[in-house]
Order: C-alpha cells, then structure tokens, then sequence
C-alpha cells in the first residue's frame, strides 16, 4: 500500500511542480485532469471506509461474545491489533486523500510515516495468524511451524527494509488546485524496486493457500461423515480461501500497477485500477483478516451448546485452544 500510494503521487505532479518546497497554491485549469483523477480516487477511499466501519458495525456484538469475554490469549491480541487498527488507519488515509480537507506538509508527513509502519505491522500480524492457523490445522507439526517461519521472516523482512528506506527519504506537501487540496509525497532517495516486496507476498500466499487447501482434502478423508457437514466446510474452507485468494488478488494488481499501460496513463480507467485494488486491500486486511479468527470461534461455540458436541470438537482440531463457556451468554 505505502509503496503504490507513493508511486501514484509522484506520477501525477508534473515537473513545473516538483521544484517546490513550500505549499503551491494555483488555478491553472491544466491541472483540471489532475483534479478529477483526484477525486475519483477520493470516492474508492470513502466507500473502503464505509466498508469497514458497516462490517465492524455488523460483528461487533459478535465480537464481544467471543473475544473480549473469553480468556484471552495471544490469538486475540493479534486479532485486537487488526480489529481496532482498521477506523482509525482507514480515517487516516481517507483524511489525507478527500479534496475538501486541508493537511499541513508536516502533518502530511507524518501521517504517511505513520501509515506506512502501521501498514507493516497490520500485514505482519495477519502473517502471523495465518501461520498460526496453518500451524494448528496441520496438528501442530513442528516441521510445518519451521518450514512457515522460514517462508514468513524474509518476506516480512524484504518489506520491513522497503518500508524503513521510503519512509527515511520521503516528504510531504501540501498543493491547493483550483480550491482542491492535494497531499503529495516525494521520494529523495535511490531508485527501489518497489514490485519485489509484493512480488515475495504473492509467493508467500501461493504456498499457504496451497497448504490450506491440501490440509482441508486430507481432512475431507480422514473424517467424511463429519467435515462433509456445511458448517464445517464453511469454517475450513470459504474465510481462509476468501481471504488467501483476495490477498493473491491483491498482491497481483499492486504489481499490475507497475505495467507502463497503467502507471504511465493518466486515465480515468488507471484510477479504477488503483481503486479496486485499495477495496480488495482494506477489505482484505480489516474484514477478512480479523474474521480468520471469528469465524472459528462463532463455530466453535455453536458446537459447544449442541449435546452431541463431542466429536465435532475433536474435529475442529485445527482451532487454537480457548477457554469456552456453554453458558447462553458466552462464546468462545
């Protein structure tokens, strides 16, 4: 995200602007594209904000039940960390990014900053539930664990390291257009090879979704009477591979964008390109993500209240051990 937020504001300030240090403030109607373009963007960020706040609205009751009164554990810091990070990183992106709303070149700059860390610490703490999950669902495998770090620790690392240098060498400035206020951000440093990081996360989400569904089969034979159950195929297979083939998705535009077709193009359509992929972005972080967790747990606490509970919970081998309440008022 910080790497095409990044290349998109470069792209579109010409030259005759880049020589300016301080806010520019001009009614040059050859800047009226420029304009449009900007506010089309605006509109993709405030519908990813409305997405995130209505799903956060939806489940919050959800969420209540099965996490905050349920003991906790290190799967619900990390599912805490995303859920609660989402408001207010999406409020912030959507500050920065509508026309209307005017931000100094040093809050801009800080902001960005901020951003860009909070973006790297929101990845890897879906990373880090993912490998969990896949952990779990392969019996706790100590071999599975060690083959996942090993994957996990240079993509983490490659981005880490992307992210650190950007964010050393950029600065943000404050353009009014034609009463259109603009944030951009320049880059000072050495040219990156911005495609690479998300070049490794396609990588890295190839392998576990492949892992995923390979568990899920084996599972499907090894238990038949009991994963064939809708329930059970919801839990194992329709969040995860949402969420593993939306990150895909995601990792694919990001580099798509990079094409000369669309990161040379200034039109309409380019716009539509890096709107879609900034929904499935937050969607898969915010929504997706934090439902990795509650979706099992929903599940999970269903099962406890049924009298014949008992075989299903050994099958739901896969789940993290949590201290779960058969009364009517708890979940998991």
């Amino acid at each position: 995200m910080v790497v095409l937020y990044l290349a998109r504001t470069h792209r579109y300030i010409s030259s005759s602007l880049l020589t300016s240090n301080m806010t520019l403030v001009s009614d040059d109607p050859s800047y009226w594209p420029l304009i449009n373009l900007y506010r089309l963007s605006s509109y993709f960020v405030v519908a990813s904000f409305a997405a995130v706040v209505y799903d956060w609205a939806l489940t919050f009751g959800e969420e209540v039940e099965l996490v905050w009164r349920q003991r906790w554990s290190h799967v619900t810091l990390l599912y805490l960390g995303v859920r609660h990070a989402a408001i207010p990183y999406v409020a912030s992106v959507m500050l920065i990014s509508l026309p209307s709303v005017s931000v100094t070149d040093a809050v801009s700059h800080v902001m960005y900053v901020t951003l860009s860390w909070t973006s790297l610490a929101i990845t890897t703490m879906l990373s880090v539930i993912v490998t969990i999950r896949l952990h779990v669902m392969y019996r706790r495998s100590r071999r599975m664990l060690i083959f996942l770090i090993v994957i996990f620790l240079p993509v983490t690392m490659a981005y880490g390291t992307l992210v650190a240098v950007i964010t050393s060498n950029v600065s943000g400035e404050e353009y009014i257009l034609s009463g259109t206020y603009m944030c951009y951000y320049n880059y000072d440093g050495a040219p990156l090879p911005m495609s690479i990081p998300w070049a490794l996360y396609i990588v890295w989400e190839v392998i576990i979704l492949c892992l995923a569904v390979w568990v899920a089969v084996k599972h499907f034979r090894e238990w038949p009477l009991v994963w064939t159950t809708a329930d059970s195929f919801a839990v194992l297979i329709r969040v995860p591979m949402v969420y593993f083939l939306i990150s895909i998705a995601v990792s694919s535009l990001s580099i798509g964008y990079f094409s000369p077709d669309i990161y040379d193009s200034s039109s309409a359509g380019s716009q539509v390109y890096y709107g879609v992929f900034e929904i499935l972005f937050f969607v898969q972080m915010f929504v997706l993500g934090p439902h990795l967790i509650l979706s099992v747990r929903k599940y999970y606490a269903k099962l406890v209240v049924k009298s014949d509970a008992g075989p299903y919970l050994t099958a739901m081998a896969f789940q993290e051990h949590t201290h779960v309440s058969t009364s009517s008022t708890s979940g998991v």
